[in-house]
């Protein structure tokens, strides 16, 4: 089969490396936000679609049989494009979207619907570890009366402001990592969305070790489709 997969994740590159080894033609989708992505295996292609109807001429363009949206839970429009784009082209779509985190018993997470929640969540004072990503930024930015400590994988367009500093790094991060950054800098609250996976994760055992209140930013609602939580079973709904 020829295999449209929307990435930029792991599990995408997973996906692509098996697909690729079953004989299946395989080209992957990368946003371009990352300036040095890790590549995965079969055809790149990189920038935007220009929309529904880009991507849906994209399609059938190139003669896709089934379309993978591998993309960040939280990638938003592009997944949303993707439901409109797989029903106007008839082409199968499924999702492979990571489980979410379950909070553990006993720890402290406020659950909030979505960034601007996330900053009028915040007491004055609050030494915050932000690691929610580029979009939607700012309205943590205008909490100046709190200390941020913004943690991202490239650096931001504009500089930061005096109250905020950046912290580059790609995961995955050990929780001895994770343990010693909230001692350091004696972190109150981290601001996270609920991407799920074992590579983001020692930050929340860090956070409840340390006392520190967990802002949980709610996942996204998107249409109708196949989806599945592992690389295996998205091969598996492939065959459908």
């Amino acid at each position: 089969m020829k295999i449209l997969v929307l990435g930029g994740t792991g599990e995408a590159r997973d996906l692509a490396e098996r697909l690729t080894t079953l004989g299946h033609a395989v080209t992957t989708s990368l946003a371009g936000r990352t300036r040095e992505p890790l590549l995965p295996a079969g055809e790149l292609r990189v920038g935007k679609f220009g929309g529904i109807p880009g991507l849906v001429g994209y399609l059938g363009a190139r003669g896709f049989d089934r379309l993978v949206d591998a993309t960040h839970p939280y990638a938003g429009l592009i997944s949303i494009n993707a439901v409109a784009a797989a029903q106007q082209s008839g082409t199968p779509l499924v999702r492979l979207m990571r489980p979410a985190w379950i909070e553990p018993e006993g720890a402290d997470w406020r659950h909030v619907p979505d960034i601007v929640a996330a900053a009028d969540a915040l007491p004055s004072d609050a030494v915050v570890l932000v690691t929610t990503g580029h979009e939607g930024l700012d309205a943590l930015l205008a909490r100046d009366d709190c200390r941020l400590l913004v943690r991202l994988i490239e650096p931001p367009d504009a500089e930061l402001p005096r109250h905020a500093r950046l912290l580059l790094s790609r995961p995955p991060h050990s929780f001895d990592d994770e343990r010693a950054l909230f001692a350091r800098e004696a972190i109150t609250h981290l601001v996270t969305k609920n991407s799920g996976g074992a590579q983001t994760s020692a930050k929340l055992a860090a956070a409840r070790e340390a006392g520190a209140e967990v802002i949980m930013i709610a996942r996204p609602v998107y249409g109708p489709a196949v989806e599945v939580g592992t690389v295996g079973e998205a091969i598996a709904a492939l065959r459908l």
